[in-house]
């Protein structure tokens, strides 16, 4: 299994944010397990601490701002897109100011500085979300949607729309994160010379120019104003005739801001809390839409905090009936696994189909079949025997005895028909021949059982 990661040293980088114009140097320290992503404002007295997560956002209007009662923080969706496609799951984010700098307009100096400080991987396993079932947000008001679909990894597509000359439709595609840091990254941020007006009017792009935006002319205005708009944002003069992009830096790629929207969804799904395995369909996506997108996904997450193993029947198991029964002494009518399909070195999986003609359905009860919930515990207690076994070399020559069985939660009925489906996994490392384990049992994607238990590893007796 996928652990955790966190970066190796601490860094820095200074630059100035872009709708506050204020000089602001953002530092990213290592984290411990299941930290997560926070963000601390070092200028505040206090020096608050917030979760970078999705419920967390408080304004989505020309970024993605995080805040509560004691701070507020802005423009974060770089820098979270970086953490997450460098694979980075705990960091705590220092800042002294209320936005992070926007640099270049894009994710790339913060990637790079993430790849020169360097990443570890960490003890706790990487929680990652697998997308089993289609799901869908349309925002009816701009017509903007985002889907996502079951997939092998984590993929987008995403699509844009604008009245415009230049970027009538563009679309952009990652089909891995790998592609991020040569693809995405260096994608910038883009405005039109439309929007330029009323965002310095709102108090917004105070540190906008063009070394840190792609600014598109493409509705001819008076030179007189075009030079106004060059005074306010402190760059130079444009003729007024010469309709395109203004920019100093020439577009690294043709569909640059379908890119750059891509970069901002990877953000914005970075808040969402877990690694999502899925791919992604985005049509005119924007912070606003990814963040109630992000909010919902967390909902369902929420619903679903243990996901049941995923099981195809088609597939050769890890261990059939035979080679159970050569590690486990249980015999008919208490052999209650009918083969492990997967097994890692903390974890395993194993399955259990419950026929109409176990024994125990005769008076558990006649006129309505029931499997005892004491006989699900013990189906998974020898599935939780199996991955302890494992451990040892000759394994047929020890037995697994069980000391304890506590937290157990019946939460559905298991009946004729059903495929128990078992996932155990160790709790902490076997120490002194004791082991602790959670188990969890699945009809479907619905949990019907778990319980944890501690056993004790045994020589058999020659």
């Amino acid at each position: 299994m996928l652990k955790q990661k966190t970066i190796k040293q601490p860094f820095s980088l200074t630059g100035k944010g872009l709708h506050t114009g204020l000089k602001l140097t953002v530092t990213f320290n290592p984290a411990p397990d299941n930290h997560g992503y926070k963000i601390q404002r070092t200028d505040l007295e206090s020096q608050p601490i917030i979760d970078a997560n999705a419920d967390n956002v408080v304004d989505t209007k020309r970024g993605t701002v995080v805040g509560n009662s004691s701070l507020r923080v802005s423009t974060i969706e770089h820098a979270m897109a970086a953490l997450y496609a460098a694979g980075v799951d705990n960091c705590l984010i220092q800042v002294d100011g209320p936005e992070f700098p926007i640099l270049d307009g894009s994710a790339i100096e913060y990637y790079k500085a993430i790849e020169q400080a360097g990443i570890v991987e960490q003890d706790a396993v990487k929680d990652v979300y697998i997308i089993r079932h289609k799901t869908e947000f349309v925002d009816e008001e701009t017509g903007a949607s985002i889907t996502i679909l079951p997939d092998e990894n984590f993929s987008i597509i995403t699509m844009l729309e604008f009245d415009s000359q230049y970027i009538p439709n563009q679309y952009a595609t990652m089909n891995d994160l790998s592609e991020f840091k040569t693809e995405i990254a260096g994608s910038r941020t883009f405005v039109f010379v439309r929007e330029v007006e009323p965002l310095l009017s709102a108090g917004l792009i105070k540190g906008g120019d063009l070394n840190n935006a792609i600014v598109i002319y493409e509705r001819k205005i008076s030179q007189e104003k075009l030079d106004n708009l060059a005074d306010m944002l402190s760059v130079p003069h444009k003729d007024a005739n010469a309709l395109g992009y203004l920019n100093n830096k020439p577009l690294e790629w043709e569909n640059e801001p379908a890119r750059h929207k891509l970069l901002d969804i990877i953000g914005d799904i970075a808040l969402i809390g877990k690694r999502i395995q899925g791919r992604i369909i985005a049509k005119k996506p924007g912070h606003r839409i990814n963040n109630k997108f992000a909010r919902q996904l967390r909902k369902e997450i929420r619903l679903h905090e243990v996901q049941a193993p995923i099981y195809d029947c088609n597939e050769v198991p890890v261990m059939d009936v035979n080679r159970i029964r050569e590690l486990l002494p249980h015999r008919y009518p208490f052999l209650l696994v009918d083969k492990i399909i997967e097994i890692g070195s903390n974890y395993i999986v194993g399955v259990k189909n419950v026929s109409g003609n176990e024994p125990f359905f005769q008076g558990h009860f006649p006129k309505e079949p029931v499997m005892p919930g004491v006989l699900q515990v013990e189906a998974m207690a020898q599935v939780g025997g199996l991955l302890v076994l494992n451990t040892v070399e000759e394994p047929q020559n020890y037995s697994t005895y069980f000391m304890k069985i506590d937290g157990v939660k019946f939460r559905q009925k298991v009946v004729p028909g059903d495929t128990l489906v078992f996932r155990v996994e160790f709790m902490s490392p076997i120490r002194r021949g004791i082991a602790t384990m959670k188990g969890y049992a699945f009809v479907g994607e619905k949990m019907v059982c778990e319980a944890e238990f501690m056993a004790q590893i045994a020589k058999n007796k020659q």
